[in-house]
């Protein structure tokens, strides 16, 4: 393409590994000639955490608005200008200020087609609190900012797997209770449209996760996977889905049978994460499906136990980066496909029930 995508990134918890993987997946010089980046960070806290991890070779390009971005450098837009106080390994409210502002300058740019796509580095969803961010995390947070009658849908994918979850951040005591056979409609429809879309996935098989043990052991063990999910995969069947359960958790990934789908959804966050992380930690993504815009995360969280120690791998957040541009080529491809669909030149004269006789041709080759 003549023109680079232009890559939000927001630099998360400035205590926490962000900077660490932001550093080394940019000390590949490669990376600038796949797209633009425009870092949403603070000009001293890249610096801080440059020393500390003596990645003095890599320059940022300072800018104040996403506007002065400069295609073969690494752009970093400075909007956190204060001097703010690194702790590394800690949770601050200094910390999650900055992780804010970064946020909120990034979507405000996405908004505006300044940039074509975010990723988003590991904030702590404590610190982050605020008037403004009262969300359980990321996905909530976009959904409340680009949803409108569209709704945000966690995949957590790799080249081997996609994980979606019905519920994301919410205590397992109330999942029962947020579990509908609408909620699982409602995701299985936007899951399916998502690996058509955004993964080019024209048949796209979708296994469904039971809740229960075993289930539900047809009752003995809970009932919602009779009196919601089952009666869910139905209807979603009939609407021309391609999907398949309940299946008991344990025995589905245990067997390998994640193998022979092209998705699963989950009901609740650790019976997804779980086993994708076991799977697939080191280069998974965290991508929010069913918005306008493209966003996704390394599949980790601030990692503050090896922060500024050198240790983290950035693979995580390089597969962000491709997965991002991606999907965004594969959404302009699937919408450019459809724009203007030819019309038929030409009308059928046989009945619908004509079948073609191939009998003699086989004859002949007798």
């Amino acid at each position: 393409m003549s023109e680079q995508i232009r890559v939000g990134i927001t630099h998360g918890d400035i205590n926490g590994v962000g900077y660490e993987i932001l550093l080394k997946t940019f000390a590949d010089e490669r990376m600038q000639e796949l797209f633009t980046p425009i870092i949403y960070g603070s000009s001293k806290s890249a610096s801080y955490h440059r020393k500390v991890l003596d990645y003095s070779p890599i320059s940022f390009h300072i800018i104040n608005h996403a506007e002065e971005c400069s295609r073969g450098k690494i752009n970093l837009l400075n909007c956190v200008k204060e001097e703010v106080r690194i702790e590394l390994g800690s949770a601050t409210p200094e910390a999650g200020e900055s992780a804010f502002i970064a946020l909120d300058a990034a979507v405000r740019d996405l908004q505006a087609k300044k940039i074509d796509v975010l990723v988003t580095l590991p904030i702590n969803k404590e610190t982050i609190q605020n008037e403004q961010f009262r969300f359980p995390g990321h996905t909530e947070f976009l959904q409340d900012r680009f949803g409108g009658s569209d709704k945000a849908l966690m995949i957590m994918a790799s080249e081997s797997l996609r994980i979606a979850l019905a519920t994301t951040h919410v205590p397992i005591s109330e999942v029962p209770g947020k579990l509908s056979k609408e909620l699982i409609v409602e995701k299985l429809t936007t899951l399916d449209f998502s690996l058509k879309r955004d993964f080019r996935i024209e048949l796209p098989r979708i296994a469904v996760l039971g809740l229960n043990p075993h289930a539900g052991e047809n009752g003995l063990l809970g009932d919602e996977e009779l009196q919601i999910i089952a009666p869910a995969v139905k209807a979603a069947q009939e609407a021309g889905i391609l999907c398949a359960g309940p299946f008991a958790a344990d025995g589905f990934f245990g067997t390998g049978r994640y193998r022979e789908f092209d998705a699963v959804l989950a009901m609740y966050h650790d019976q997804g994460l779980v086993p994708f992380k076991t799977i697939a930690m080191d280069s998974g993504v965290n991508f929010t499906a069913g918005l306008s815009v493209v966003r996704t995360s390394p599949d980790h969280g601030t990692a503050y136990d090896i922060a500024g120690q050198n240790r983290a791998s950035e693979e995580s957040f390089r597969q962000a980066i491709y997965m991002a541009i991606d999907i965004y080529n594969n959404r302009r491809a699937y919408d450019e496909a459809r724009e203007n669909p030819l019309q038929k030149m030409f009308f059928d004269r046989g009945k619908d029930d004509v079948r073609l006789d191939l009998t003699q041709e086989e004859e002949d080759k007798v």
